[in-house]
Formats: structure tokens, C-alpha cells, sequence
């Protein structure tokens, strides 16, 4: 999930887990693109404001029916909608595991303890997930560097909510 926690209406910390990208058909469907294996588990969305009725796989995205939303009209104003729900939803993680949202905008430092920046990204290639770090600010003004780590225990060694550890070897000057 490359999508940082938001605060809902109540301040507790969200999750996006998917997106609308257009419409299907007229009668009130819209495609989506999901952003985890599924929204399996999931029925209300949005702070209780969108309520899925039904879904399945289509030719391009996840095919959703929400409650709210009757017409095409309807379907076509919601697109770019992010869907989300609340962080404290989530299953429970084993130990090893985290979520995309838990790792983005987390200081970085090096395995020496020195700062080297923040998580900005996280991509997934197909062979795991890579961390994007940007270095600060330059005297200029002007965003950091920005470099990639793999997320594996060689290059990443430990991480929490409060910092990710990476490994001096992994650090791009």
C-alpha cells in the first residue's frame, strides 16, 4: 500500500485501500484499482459514506457496486475517490510484516545512527518491495537526492513507527 495514513473525521489514522478509476456500464458501477490482494473483509469505506454491495474481477480493475451510488453520472463523479478505512481496521501483522502505510514519511537513518532521510515510496518490481528514501533538502531549497534500498533484512535490519535502520553498505552518497 504506497499511501500514507490520512486522519478521518474523527483524527484516527486511515488507510487507502484501493481507488476509483472510472465508471462501468450505466447502471452505477465503477471500476477500481486495488491497492492490496483485496477488499475482502471490507463494507464501508469513506467514514461509513460509501457501503459495498458487490465485487468482482473485471478486464481492467476490481468492479465494485456501492449502495450510494445508482447511475453512471454518479459512478463518473467519483472518479479518483480514494477508498478508505480506518488504520486500526487492518489485520493484526506477524512478526516480520508491516504495511506500506506504516513505513511512509518514517525517518531514516543509517545502521551507524546517522540521519539519512525519509521513506518516500515504497515499489514492489516482483521480486519484494524496494524503499524509496529521499535525503533532505539541500541549502537551495531543492528536494534531496532520492535513492532505492530493497527491503530485506541484509539492507534493512530493523525498523518501527518511529524510524527505518539501513544498512551502511545500502546508503547512496
Amino acid at each position: 500500500m504506497p499511501v500514507p495514513p490520512k486522519g478521518d473525521a474523527t483524527g484516527e489514522p486511515s488507510v487507502t485501500l484501493a481507488a476509483v478509476i472510472g465508471a462501468h456500464g450505466i447502471g452505477g458501477e465503477v471500476r477500481l484499482k486495488i491497492f492490496g490482494e483485496s477488499l475482502s473483509g471490507y463494507s464501508s469505506f469513506n467514514g461509513g459514506t460509501l457501503t459495498l454491495k458487490s465485487a468482482r474481477a473485471g478486464s481492467n480493475g476490481t468492479i465494485a457496486r456501492f449502495a450510494e451510488v445508482l447511475d453512471r453520472n454518479a459512478a463518473e463523479a467519483l472518479r479518483g475517490t480514494e477508498l478508505t478505512v480506518p488504520r486500526a481496521s487492518l489485520p493484526p501483522l506477524e512478526e516480520g510484516e508491516y504495511y506500506h502505510a506504516d513505513l511512509m514519511g518514517l525517518a531514516v537513518v543509517s545502521s551507524d545512527g546517522e540521519p539519512v532521510g525519509r521513506v518516500v515510496a515504497i515499489d514492489d518490481f516482483g521480486a519484494g518491495d524496494v524503499i524509496e528514501i529521499e535525503r533532505p533538502a539541500g541549502e537551495d531549497g531543492k528536494p534531496g537526492k532520492r535513492f532505492m534500498v530493497p527491503m530485506r533484512v541484509e539492507a534493512v535490519p530493523e525498523w518501527d513507527a518511529e524510524r527505518l535502520v539501513v544498512a551502511v553498505d545500502f546508503i547512496e552518497v
